[in-house]
């Protein structure tokens, strides 16, 4: 008994680690950049040695996935949570308007992901890794998509893994531009959205 409460401790205390690392990291990333960050300063910042990174993350490529990930989860989360609104389908439409006025577009979230997307011309892991990543944003994207389509009883009238792209290249095309001038508008989401259940009840 006492080996296993050992080993969930341990368990326990790396998890906790990890989730420092990530958070400090995030943090370094974002005000500092993906360059100019480097595991030695995201140790010392989280009060571990630099043998305490490693033994969680392979290298810095790894941890600053882990924090697009976080960044990435709570997105999609913002998403869902637009879309299981108790409302009717134009109302859950106009939630994830105001979710993106307010979600997308953040200047050093989007300078992070510019940052890091330049490094997979020279790095097959990382190259590799954002195609497995936008694969399954598309795709939960596109689960919802199904959902929210089903319960508004148009069956499968819309092609959800195109919906699905179209809004993912949408969103990311708005969204760097909002990081330029968040002047600009993001109400071409709902619009979009409502045309292509438009064509699909038509």
């Amino acid at each position: 008994m006492s080996v296993g409460s050992e080993r969930i401790t341990r368990a326990e205390r790396q998890a906790q680690t990890r989730d420092r690392l990530i958070e400090v990291a995030r943090e370094m990333f974002l005000s500092d950049g993906y360059a100019a960050t480097s595991l030695d300063k995201v140790a010392v910042r989280a009060g571990f040695s630099k043998g305490a990174v490693y033994s969680n993350f392979a290298g810095k490529e790894q941890l600053c996935m882990a924090v697009l990930d976080s960044i990435h989860e709570e997105q999609i989360e913002g998403v869902v949570t637009a879309f299981s609104r108790d409302t009717d389908l134009d109302g859950r439409i106009e939630a994830f308007a105001a979710w993106a006025r307010e979600g997308l577009g953040q200047p050093r979230w989007t300078a992070l992901e510019v940052e890091f997307g330049a490094i997979a011309r020279q790095s097959p892991y990382v190259a590799t890794e954002l195609v497995k990543r936008h694969r399954e944003i598309r795709g939960a994207i596109a689960g919802l998509v199904r959902q929210v389509t089903a319960e508004a009883g148009l069956g499968d009238a819309v092609d959800a893994d195109q919906a699905a792209t179209t809004l993912l290249s949408l969103g990311i095309g708005l969204g760097t531009l909002r990081s330029l001038d968040n002047t600009i508008d993001v109400g071409v989401f709902a619009d979009t959205m409502r045309s292509l259940l438009k064509s699909s009840r038509a």
